[in-house]
């Protein structure tokens, strides 16, 4: 007699945190009103200069499957902050579901945020959804970085099978100035120059404020970074500028010498490391 037994198998921990940075204005300086942390999301506001800095952590190392993730910046009227993250999130191999994260910024009158993370590593058999809405006053302004690295290149790492899609949607004074929908999957990384191409690392870059089109030439004349193909456009007060690479260390570069031009040489948030 053959008896069969059968081990039940626990469903898998999942992480899942939340943090919400408030600023204002009190006395003519800009003053933390709220802040709220929950499981593995953390912010931090480190003291670098006159302008507030925000960085977002992800203490659990990395998402996968079924993993949430939520950061939040409310900026009330005539603040301006530099938002970032600790270090680069990575989406590591999902077994069953998708990793999700989301991020919501908003800005009062007259306010500006620099929304500057560090690049999203996407690693083999990855799955993530990622939405980020930024929604400003009429008279307010930002600039916008987002940052995908397919794999780590130095590790001889190469992606073949993922899943991701990621909205961006920028709103100024209720008006839609930018919106974004990319999905990325195992099509997609072999459709050659209609996609990717040989590329494993890109970038978004966007400028919203009145006389964006200023700057076009100046970021133009600076990217020629090896190994990086770039280009830029202005309209309407709107800039956007795309960046290609093979691997993520000559975009990092290149992007720090375009931020170099549209911040006016202000330094970048203490955490990156170039």
């Amino acid at each position: 007699m053959t008896f069969q037994t059968t081990i039940p198998v626990e469903a898998m921990q999942r992480s899942k945190g939340e943090a919400a940075v408030t600023l204002a204005l009190v006395s003519g300086r800009v003053a933390l009103r709220g802040l709220r942390q929950r499981g593995s999301a953390k912010a931090i506001l480190p003291h670098v200069g006159e302008v507030p800095e925000i960085v977002f952590l992800n203490t659990s190392g990395g998402l996968t499957g079924g993993d949430r993730l939520s950061y939040r910046v409310d900026l009330g009227d005539g603040c301006r902050a530099v938002a970032t993250t600790q270090t680069a999130e990575r989406a590591y191999r999902a077994n069953a579901g998708r990793a999700r994260v989301d991020v919501a910024l908003t800005v009062g009158q007259g306010g500006w945020i620099d929304w500057l993370p560090q690049e999203t590593i996407l690693f083999d058999h990855s799955a993530l959804e990622r939405v980020t809405t930024i929604d400003l006053a009429a008279d307010a302004g930002c600039l916008a970085l987002e940052v995908v690295v397919l794999g780590r290149a130095a590790m001889g790492e190469t992606v073949r099978t993922l899943k991701f899609t990621d909205r961006r949607e920028i709103r100024q004074g209720g008006r839609l100035r930018l919106l974004e929908p990319l999905t990325l999957d195992d099509a997609a990384l072999t459709a050659g120059s209609a996609v990717l191409g040989e590329a494993r690392a890109f970038a978004s870059l966007v400028l919203l404020t009145p006389g964006a089109e200023d700057a076009l030439s100046p970021l133009r004349a600076v990217l020629d970074e090896p190994g990086v193909t770039a280009a830029a456009s202005a309209f309407d007060g709107k800039l956007v500028c795309r960046m290609l690479a093979a691997d993520g260390w000559p975009l990092r570069r290149q992007i720090a010498r375009a931020l170099a031009v549209l911040r006016r040489n202000e330094p970048l948030p203490r955490v990156w490391q170039i």
